[in-house]
């Protein structure tokens, strides 16, 4: 089944007067915001073991293990340290973020432009640290 865009699932709940109705005949394209499944399908696509991601993304493995297995949901600097450690891009972590029910990184935000353009120009994640830190802004770890 294809996935209904979002302008055209904004137009039928603004038609339907029934919220059950509207939840049952959509109920395939609403999201989980399960973390683990969206981080494990990620990681699969990448060529990294969990111990040189845990180091990577600033973590314990025991950490990274709860997180993958589900049994730990990160925060959203959490997920952006996995992210960063898998070496995904802004369009795989801007889809995982909103898939899980976090706010996207926004430009406007001085915090998130910073972290966008180490992203964008492939920065460490203790460079996006260390310039967070220079800047006045909240590390991510």
């Amino acid at each position: 089944m294809k996935e209904k865009p979002t302008d055209d699932l904004r137009a039928e709940l603004m038609e339907e007067c029934s919220i059950q109705s509207y939840l049952k005949e959509n109920q395939d394209s609403f999201r989980d915001g399960n973390v683990a499944a969206l981080l494990l399908e990620l990681y699969d696509s990448r060529s990294i073991n969990k111990a040189a991601l845990a180091r990577k993304a600033g973590m314990s493995e025991v950490y990274l293990h709860q997180v993958f297995s589900g049994r730990r949901n990160p925060s959203r600097d959490r997920l952006l340290c996995i992210c960063m450690g898998m070496e995904a891009t802004l369009e795989e972590i801007q889809s995982l973020l909103r898939q899980a029910g976090y706010a996207e990184i926004y430009p406007k935000i001085k915090r998130d432009a910073i972290i966008c353009h180490g992203i964008l120009h492939k920065r460490t994640l203790s460079e996006i640290n260390d310039t967070l830190f220079a800047e006045g802004e909240r590390t991510l770890f």
